[in-house]
């Protein structure tokens, strides 16, 4: 069997003709699976019981729920455990800005980039998410929250680049104007630098905002708490940032998560300027979570702080994360590793 839901509208207007079916049809479906969201053929109104009997022979839905929720009592964060087919279990975020609701997604099922302070890693990786699975996320808060989903960050649990296909295709249908219409200036990737697949995302020239996990002015220091630099290189890596700023016109998001005493002193912040001077980029610096297996704490808001003004002040844009939902371990793959050992 098929997954309709996992299905672009190209693949779905090519199956609807396979089937015998017409063409005006595959718009009808898209509109109701992108749009309205629904969950089976039985919500469909505007189709024929004979050619819904027919679709379902070849064509079912991908099947998902919320399995646990948890609700900030300090802001207006959610955080989910939603649950697929297989029995798998992934992270989702709802965070309310004053710019728009943002759903936080995961692309695979666990991590295998063993970042230090993540805790989405500490598991181990399972397998990547299909598109429709990382399109369920962002419907079930929709239907949740009962209101529309404005901007994403894909910066849950897993490397968005190492599922590159099924990324390309979910920002392909969340965009779609028959479906969620969601613009891709709305949504940020973060990648902790798989550099092959930065500079073909390069050349789709797909404008989202694209956020590479620094956490370190150093390649000695990145790989210390990155293991993917030990074959990603500094050098290299920013050889291909410099590439994606110049085929997209976009400004790069640069993530910095402050370490106590480790990548907060003065000469780590102008370490840092010295390697983004005069790049098109903004600097993310995020308050480090605490995750219990890897001992690490974050740096003091002053030292956040000072850290920020030496940036500035060399003429590196710099903002500090808002954090939302600390009451309910809103970090990424807390609230999953605390489910799985229950």
């Amino acid at each position: 069997m098929i997954k309709i839901d996992n299905l672009s509208f190209n693949e779905l207007e090519k199956k609807i003709i396979e089937l015998k079916e017409p063409k005006f049809k595959a718009k009808q479906l898209f509109e109701w699976l992108h749009n309205k969201t629904v969950d089976s053929f039985d919500e469909i109104s505007n189709i024929s019981k004979k050619t819904k009997e027919n679709l379902s022979k070849y064509l079912e839905f991908t099947e998902s729920s919320i399995d646990l929720k948890l609700e900030s009592k300090i802001d207006d964060t959610r955080k989910y455990v939603i649950k697929f087919e297989d029995s798998n279990i992934v992270e989702s975020v709802y965070l309310k800005y004053k710019y728009g609701n943002t759903a936080c997604i995961s692309s695979q099922v666990g991590c295998k980039m063993g970042c230090a302070f993540c805790a989405s890693t500490k598991n181990g990786y399972i397998r990547d998410l299909t598109s429709a699975e990382m399109l369920k996320q962002i419907y079930l808060i929709q239907k949740d929250i009962c209101e529309k989903i404005t901007n994403i960050v894909i910066m849950g649990s897993g490397e968005p680049l190492n599922n590159y296909n099924n990324i390309i295709k979910f920002l392909n249908i969340i965009n779609d104007e028959r479906g969620q219409n969601i613009s891709m200036r709305k949504i940020t990737l973060s990648t902790c630098g798989i550099i092959p697949n930065i500079y073909k995302l390069a050349d789709e020239n797909i404008p989202i905002t694209l956020a590479i996990s620094l956490h370190a002015p150093t390649q000695e220091k990145r790989e210390k708490i990155l293991p993917v630099s030990n074959k990603y290189k500094l050098p290299e890596l920013m050889k291909s940032c410099d590439y994606y700023i110049s085929k997209t016109g976009r400004r790069l998001t640069f993530e910095y998560i402050m370490i106590k005493g480790f990548n907060d002193s003065s000469s780590d912040a102008i370490l840092l300027s010295n390697l983004l001077k005069n790049k098109l980029v903004n600097v993310n610096l995020i308050p480090c979570n605490y995750v219990k297996e890897a001992n690490l704490s974050p740096s003091s808001n002053f030292d956040i702080e000072k850290f920020k003004k030496l940036l500035t002040q060399n003429g590196i844009n710099a903002t500090v994360r808002r954090e939302l939902g600390s009451d309910i371990n809103a970090a990424c793959g807390q609230l999953r590793n605390n489910f799985l050992k229950r």
